[in-house]
This record gives C-alpha cells, sequence and structure tokens, in this order.
C-alpha cells in the first residue's frame, strides 16, 4: 500500500436487519483517502453515504469488507494501534445541537477530552487550548463562548465548537457527515472556507458526506467526488473531470438540477427527465443496475441483466455503467 494513503474501505457492505429481510445499506463499496485529502461522497437521501462515513470512522462494523487505516485492517488493532486510531479519526454530526451535551458548557466540552487524553497537565492549560481552538475555528472571543451552553449560541457556532472539539484530539482525518446542511445559507462557504483552511494548515483530510453537488463542487475543487446511488458507488474522480466529464447518467441528472447564479440562465438549463422520479425501495432493489428503472438511456438486456463494476476509464476517474463510453462519445459529438 502507498505509504500517502491513509483509510481505505475494501469492498465494504453494511447490512441491516428489517423484520426478517435484509436491507442493503452499503454495497461493495470501494475508496481510498490520501493525506491531505477532501473526497466528498455526494448522493440522495437514503444512497448510503452517512452509513459510510460511519464506517469509516470505526462507528459501525462492516457486514463483510475491510477498514484500513495506515495498512491495518481496524478490526484488528488493539491496545496502543486501537487508541491512535479513535484519536486519529473524528467525526462531525449533522446536527450540532444534537452532537453537544446540553447540560455542558463549551468548556466542560472541550476541556474534556484534552484531560482523559492527557493532552493537557492541568484544566488552566486545558482551558488554555480550548481557546487556541476556538479562535482556530473563527470563534471570538473565545473566552465569551467558553462559559456558554449550546442552546446560547447559533446554529453556526454550534458547528463550529464541533469542529474544534473533533480538533482536541489532533486528528489527521475528519467525517464531516452534512456538516453545513444544519446553518443558514449565509454561512455556509464561511464554514466550508474554515474547513478548507484546516485541511491547508493542519493537514487534515475530510471525507465530506452532502447531498448537495454545488457544494461538493466548492468544497472538494481539488480533491475527488464521488457519486453514490442506493449503497453503491455510481462514478468517482478528480472534481474537475466529474464535473467536466461527467461519466454517469444520475452524476448528469444531479448536475442538471443545480440552480444557475443567473436565475435567466437557470429557467433556460435544460433539464435531464428521468424515466421515473421513483426512487426504488431498499427492500426492492432491481437487478442488474440499480440506477437502470430511471435512466433515460436504459438498454434492456444489459443494464438490467449484470450489475456494473466500478472501472476506471483514464485520469483515476472511475464509473460503474454499462454505456460510459458510448454516452461519452455521443456527448463527445454534440459538443
Amino acid at each position: 500500500m502507498s505509504a500517502d494513503k491513509l483509510l481505505e474501505l475494501k469492498h465494504v457492505s453494511r447490512h441491516f436487519r428489517q423484520g426478517k429481510q435484509d436491507v442493503v445499506a452499503v454495497d461493495d463499496v470501494s475508496c481510498a483517502l490520501k493525506r491531505r485529502e477532501i473526497i466528498c461522497l455526494v448522493g440522495e437521501s437514503g444512497c448510503g453515504k452517512t452509513t459510510t462515513g460511519k464506517i469509516a470512522a470505526g462507528l459501525l462494523e462492516p457486514t463483510s469488507g475491510q477498514v484500513l487505516f495506515e495498512g491495518k485492517d481496524i478490526a484488528t488493532l488493539k491496545g496502543s494501534e486501537y487508541d491512535r486510531f479513535r484519536r486519529s479519526v473524528q467525526i462531525v454530526h449533522q446536527d450540532p445541537f444534537a452532537s453537544l451535551n446540553p447540560v455542558r458548557t463549551i468548556h466542560q466540552t472541550m476541556v474534556a477530552p484534552l484531560l482523559f487524553h492527557k493532552l493537557c497537565p492541568d484544566e488552566r492549560a486545558a482551558r488554555r487550548k480550548a481557546i487556541e481552538l476556538l479562535e482556530l475555528v473563527d470563534l471570538t472571543p473565545a473566552e465569551e463562548i467558553l462559559d456558554k451552553y449550546p442552546h446560547q449560541l447559533s446554529g453556526g457556532q454550534r458547528q463550529r465548537v464541533s469542529v474544534a472539539r473533533a480538533l482536541t484530539v489532533n486528528p489527521c482525518f475528519i467525517v464531516a457527515d452534512e456538516a453545513v446542511s444544519m446553518v443558514d445559507v449565509s454561512i455556509r462557504v464561511s464554514l466550508l472556507n474554515m474547513l478548507a483552511r484546516l485541511n491547508r494548515e493542519l493537514e487534515v483530510s475530510f471525507l465530506f458526506i452532502t447531498h448537495d453537488l454545488a457544494l461538493a463542487r466548492y468544497f472538494a475543487a481539488e480533491g475527488r467526488i464521488g457519486v453514490m446511488y442506493l449503497g453503491r458507488m455510481a462514478e468517482m474522480g478528480p472534481t474537475p473531470d466529474v464535473i467536466e466529464r461527467t461519466l454517469h447518467p444520475y452524476t448528469r441528472a444531479l448536475l442538471s438540477a443545480i440552480p444557475e447564479a443567473d436565475p435567466r440562465l437557470t429557467r433556460s438549463k435544460e433539464r435531464i427527465k428521468l424515466r421515473s422520479d421513483e426512487v426504488p425501495s431498499l427492500l426492492r432493489l432491481p437487478g442488474g443496475c440499480y440506477f437502470h428503472p430511471r435512466c433515460p438511456h436504459f438498454a434492456a438486456g444489459r443494464c438490467d441483466g449484470q450489475a456494473p463494476e466500478l472501472r476506471e476509464l483514464g485520469a483515476g476517474h472511475e464509473v460503474a455503467c454499462h454505456l460510459a463510453e458510448e454516452l461519452t462519445n455521443v456527448m463527445g459529438e454534440m459538443e
């Protein structure tokens, strides 16, 4: 394994039991995250992106497959090696109000991991470190923030506290699960810029989970985007390549739904019409390619026959579509 690889998912699947049926939330997902890299997982609600993030963070065990941290299967880690993994990989949840203890002040929330992991010698040093971390995530004056409770802060401030708490143990990888979806649109960009700065200055890798392809395009401009559909990875590659040389019909449909800055362009923009607007139930998944009941390029006998494998079509750009080459050629001729 390359020394530059930090965390890798190898053919990871996760099943949940519902009554007498198995629900496949994640189906044979493979992905490797490098040091200092940003990967955005994009997809509709229920596509398995949050479950994938929790598996990567070690919060859920995969039903099958492996999660490798610096080349070692996390299921085999014990003692100091497991403790190091738990400190190195952190998660920032979608709802900061639910993820912060409402009866603890921000000071109590921040100093607890610092003292538990013996990262600071005493309470006074822990308070100074907490102030430093709050300032790092643009919460000022930090001294005033420390003695408040979560309900006394705005949504954006609570989310910044969640990020600062994740940073207390000096992680090298953070799973950010819809980390800006619960805050006002006006401050989303400032939060994304703050996370991007942490990526540059602290060399923290991010797995950023979102349903908004426009946010993914902005945050992972120099990273990669992975598009998931019903538990499978449909497409993954460098962000500019995924946006400009889209290979999967589902990704094209997502891109066509993004509104433009100019309302006139949005009104005139051609939306890709799907065969169906209904997302198949996880309890009754279609055969072959899961997207085929909705795909406008459906080819009977191919798309509904065998599930397409994720394969590379140049420059690290992978796609799971039987018709990818043909559709790429057609799009090229149209342009």
